[in-house]
């Protein structure tokens, strides 16, 4: 039997379905991951929920999977995930051709269903669909925050945090498979082990981390800045396995907004966070999203979002307009009172300013040596990354190929050139 997952969405979904292939495997099952042209026996879509394009994309790849079901190209088709736990009613009406939906808690569920079964004393196991040198470590699900656009607590409920003794034996099987790079992710970083510890513990699971041989880069995702546990910025500091980057969403900076979004922090306490990280950390990279045309968003407010991004110059910056979803706090409180056009205007406008800072800061790297971690070899160029850029968001280097490098090794390279989101480099 084929098992084909494919993954939707963030890194988040693609652990869960990493979890999930290697208790196929472990059954005995032959697994694929994101083929899309591949007949297999059943196809699992692993679904996001999250937003309108999302939501879309999950539909068109689910209806195009039973296209190929009617063609023969597959006998089982089941649906996984946050669309999946959030809409299961109406797809089950609208997709009677789906032969199961499952929710985000449903692995047991969904095995049984494909003919298979979970093992309990594998669920640290899991089948890396990343490049082999680095890997994703979900250390907790689900989010106990009420951020007025978000549906995540809806779909996955309060937050969950995994024991520290589970996420390191998860991470020495990683390691001992090659993973040299692993990236902490969660909803919410900031408050993990909360309810396990009571207290905020990523301090205490990055001490024990960093022990691990081995493991060479350590990266933190999603962190809010209400709450922050300022002792990381001191481990930053201090240990050369963690990388200096963070990832921390601000989402706006006006204070009406902030609090209309439910973010539990004012401008000050925010800027007062984010200038601790450059002082204690000086060459530290900051990435953080924002979101624009949330209900109540003046053209006032709006630029001052504008003036204070200007004038922090965030190393890495991503934007969304926003989206008035259904079962979200700001969906039953506020109008979506902003036209779309008026959104797209002001995403547009932050990217521009982005993508000028960006470039600026790019050329001053330009003459600089930097470690660089080789992810891939494409054409005329290996691709790799720096300590200060994550795979898929962020800036790549690329070296000609003529350097005969190996996949999955740090070189030390001199960046020679540099564009908007890209830099240039030879091996010293």
């Amino acid at each position: 039997m084929t098992v084909n997952i494919l993954t939707l969405g963030c890194s988040k979904n693609l652990v869960d379905s990493e979890h999930l292939l290697y208790q196929f495997r472990a059954t005995g099952y032959r697994v694929m991951h994101n083929e899309y042209d591949t007949p297999a026996d059943v196809v699992i879509i692993n679904t996001c929920g999250f937003i309108l394009d999302a939501k879309e994309e999950s539909i068109d790849t689910i209806l195009a999977f039973l296209e190929e079901k009617k063609r023969g190209n597959l006998r089982k088709l089941f649906i996984m995930g946050c669309l999946s736990e959030r809409y299961k009613d109406e797809l089950l009406s609208e997709l009677p051709g789906v032969d199961g939906f499952f929710g985000v808690w449903e692995m047991a569920r969904i095995l049984e269903a494909a003919g298979s079964r979970l093992d309990h004393q594998l669920l640290t196991d899991r089948v890396v669909t990343t490049p082999s040198h680095f890997a994703y470590l979900k250390i907790s699900e689900g989010c106990s925050r009420t951020c007025a656009f978000c549906a995540i607590p809806g779909i996955r409920g309060s937050q969950r945090s995994l024991s520290i003794d589970n996420l390191l034996l998860e991470s020495n099987n990683l390691v001992k498979r090659g993973v040299r790079e692993m990236i902490l992710i969660a909803q919410d970083l900031t408050n993990y082990g909360i309810d396990l510890y009571q207290k905020r513990a990523l301090p205490d699971l990055l001490r024990e981390l960093v022990k691990i041989e081995g493991l060479e880069w350590i990266r933190l995702h999603y962190a809010y800045p209400s709450g922050f546990p300022e002792e990381v910025i001191k481990l930053m500091a201090s240990e050369e396995k963690i990388c200096n980057y963070m990832d921390i969403p601000i989402q706006h900076i006006n204070d009406c907004i902030l609090s209309s979004m439910g973010r539990g922090h004012n401008r000050n306490k925010l800027e007062l966070l984010l200038k601790k990280f450059r002082k204690c950390v000086p060459d530290v990279v900051l990435r953080t999203t924002v979101l624009v045309g949330f209900p109540g968003e003046t053209d006032e407010a709006f630029e001052e979002l504008l003036d204070f991004l200007a004038r922090f110059r965030f190393d890495r910056l991503g934007v969304f307009p926003y989206s008035h979803e259904e079962d979200t706090p700001a969906f039953k409180q506020y109008e979506d009172q902003i036209p779309e056009k008026t959104k797209s205007v002001r995403a547009e406008a932050v990217m521009k300013l982005q993508q000028d800072i960006s470039f600026q800061l790019n050329q001053d790297r330009v003459g600089k040596s930097f470690k660089v971690l080789i992810d891939k070899e494409e054409e005329d160029y290996y691709i790799g990354r720096t300590q200060y850029d994550s795979p898929e968001v962020d800036n790549e280097v690329l070296i000609p190929v003529d350097q005969n490098l190996s996949v999955g090794n740090y070189y030390r390279v001199k960046i020679t050139g540099a564009e908007e989101f890209d830099l240039y480099g030879i091996v010293e």
